[in-house]
């Protein structure tokens, strides 16, 4: 049976749209308010912003096989036990059968991209290094690898596009860092994430602010694609569906 992606890029284009449009929101509400946050924070604190990628990514699981999975969104059943810290709060996990099939996570950059992106690294990395250990000690019990995933969508904006310099007095940085913008950065980062096997598949989707009204949103390359990380979850849903049968 063929895969169904659920026409994903109009509905990713809906989850752009969605993104700068709530984020907007946000900031007016808390001007209306008197007590808008400093900066980008008056656009985050909503907490929506990313609801139309959860949208997307649970139409996928439902379409290919997992109609009736447990999918957990709300922040009280999102907690997985960890190795390193007693938990971790993930944005959506799927549970068939009392197995785990599936653990996202769903990030934004918009702005203030230099320590941000030092942040995001390093959280991705510990999320993983954390989640797999636990299950290597068998904190699910004994079950397959489930799916974990990582998707980034970060402001394509000139402070994001243009080179950066490092320094490094001791020891030379990696070659493809150097001079590597924010949003190579990025993607370099997913790209190893995933040769790492830290995720079964790390995506990044870069988009302007103008995009509020069109959804337009851009790949910086097909490892890192949407289409690939779709394709990837929808074949585990798929692949979990029929052996959980």
């Amino acid at each position: 049976m063929a895969l169904d992606l659920v026409d994903y890029e109009q509905k990713a284009c809906d989850a752009v749209k969605a993104f700068w449009g709530n984020r907007e929101a946000a900031r007016q509400k808390q001007i209306e308010a008197g007590k808008a946050d400093q900066g980008e924070r008056a656009g985050v604190t909503a907490g929506k912003n990313m609801d139309g990628f959860l949208a997307l990514i649970i139409d996928l699981i439902q379409a290919n096989g997992l109609a009736h999975a447990d999918i957990y969104q709300n922040r009280a059943m999102l907690t997985l036990p960890g190795y390193f810290r007693p938990t971790k709060l993930w944005d959506l996990l799927v549970i068939h059968k009392s197995q785990l099939v599936a653990a996202i996570e769903l990030k934004s950059q918009v702005g203030s991209f230099g320590n941000n992106f030092n942040n995001r690294t390093e959280e991705a990395i510990g999320t993983a290094h954390d989640f797999w250990t636990a299950y290597r000690e068998g904190a699910l019990g004994k079950q397959p690898r489930p799916f974990v995933g990582w998707l980034m969508m970060v402001e394509d904006a000139p402070k994001s596009r243009s080179a950066v310099r490092d320094i490094s007095p001791h020891f030379p940085i990696f070659e493809e860092f150097q001079g590597a913008s924010y949003l190579k950065r990025y993607d370099l980062l997913c790209q190893k994430l995933v040769q790492e096997q830290l995720y079964t598949t790390a995506a990044l989707i870069t988009s302007t602010r103008s995009a509020v009204e069109n959804g337009e949103f851009a790949e910086m390359s097909a490892m890192t694609g949407l289409r690939t990380f779709v394709t990837a979850l929808a074949g585990h849903v798929a692949a979990e569906a029929a052996r959980l049968k």
